[in-house]
């Protein structure tokens, strides 16, 4: 089987759970080319995994303070050079494209009538996942932005027939309860961030960002994002202060770590998924850097019992080298039921 696995790469999130993918499409006589897009290429890390993989600048979405900005994402991308990517990508060649909210793999598959696969948080979102910040451009967004023929959405709870429970690295383990506290929020002011958390001096930090570089401010060690260093830290957090992305929050309720996020404001999966952490109990949500509300999370750390996940990107690469193929429904029931 040839496949070609396209990668949203705006966020660590996709490219996160795609290693994991990567690791078990190894494992099978399968032979994947991955195509990421949607960050300059220089910004991508710890790539080794794909091998040599593609790569278009595709489309992505910008932020500042924290919000999302409509205007620099329409004069960030070009959309006329990301019209030529779809047209000139040729798909003919493999067997199936999956996509993890990619739109060039996407888009070229549905052109040129290639089997197709999507899977990833946003396919996750019927009508019975809970939705906050919905506005119509948003919602066809989510809908348009990367379609395919199948899709298994991935999410926190069983919301409908095709969605699955997260993937993450079930290997992911905690090697001490009373570490530092994980703060990664990439999408904010970093340095306003650390004055922040320099305002609770009784509490050590490591705060993240591709912006930082490795160093010490009072409180708060500083570190340059880096995949192995990054789940070092993680598996020793005594809690994790992030924004709401799917793939952070899944690991650290498999690992049973308290949750403090603050959504980027005006983008409706992340608003979606503070409202979901709300619901389920899985997590504290904060609108804004709030010191207070840091404060008080901070001095009343909630124990968060751990949810162990099972191994998903396993499952999927087994149902999609085998048959006969299980349907959607009854493969979604087997996961949950295991986990």
């Amino acid at each position: 089987m040839k496949i070609l696995y396209g990668i949203q790469a705006t966020g660590n999130g996709h490219i996160s759970r795609s290693r994991v993918m990567a690791k078990y499409l190894k494992q099978h006589k399968v032979d994947v080319t991955y195509l990421f897009s949607g960050r300059e290429q220089e910004k991508l890390f710890d790539m080794e995994i794909f091998g040599d993989y593609l790569y278009r600048r595709g489309l992505t979405f910008s932020t500042s303070a924290g919000q999302m900005n409509y205007v620099k994402t329409l004069f960030t991308n070009n959309v006329f050079g990301f019209i030529r990517d779809i047209y000139s990508l040729d798909v003919s060649e493999y067997d199936l494209v999956i996509t993890d909210f990619e739109p060039i793999t996407a888009w070229a598959a549905k052109r040129q009538g290639v089997k197709s696969l999507a899977i990833g948080h946003q396919y996750a979102f019927g009508p019975n996942t809970p939705v906050a910040g919905e506005t119509y451009i948003a919602r066809k967004i989510m809908q348009h932005f990367a379609p395919a023929e199948q899709s298994f959405g991935l999410h926190w709870s069983k919301f409908d027939e095709n969605v699955l429970p997260p993937i993450i690295d079930v290997e992911l383990e905690k090697t001490e309860n009373n570490g530092p506290i994980l703060v990664y929020l990439p999408f904010e002011d970093q340095h306003y961030v650390t004055e922040v958390l320099n305002e609770f001096p009784e509490f050590h930090f490591v705060q993240y960002s591709q912006e930082l570089d490795n160093s010490q401010l009072g409180n708060v060690d500083l570190r340059k994002t880096c995949y192995e260093g990054f789940k070092a830290d993680l598996k020793r957090a005594s809690g994790v202060i992030c924004n709401s992305g799917f793939e952070l929050n899944s690991e650290c309720i498999h690992l049973g770590i308290p949750i403090l996020t603050k959504p980027i404001s005006g983008q409706m999966e992340q608003e979606s998924n503070a409202l979901a952490l709300k619901q389920l109990g899985l997590g504290e949500i904060m609108s804004d850097i709030e010191p207070n509300r840091i404060e008080h999370w901070l001095k009343h750390l909630p124990t968060q019992p751990r949810r162990k996940t099972p191994d998903v990107a396993k499952e999927i690469v087994n149902w999609l080298v085998n048959e006969p193929k299980a349907s959607a429904g009854e493969f979604s029931q087997k996961l949950w039921r295991s986990s």
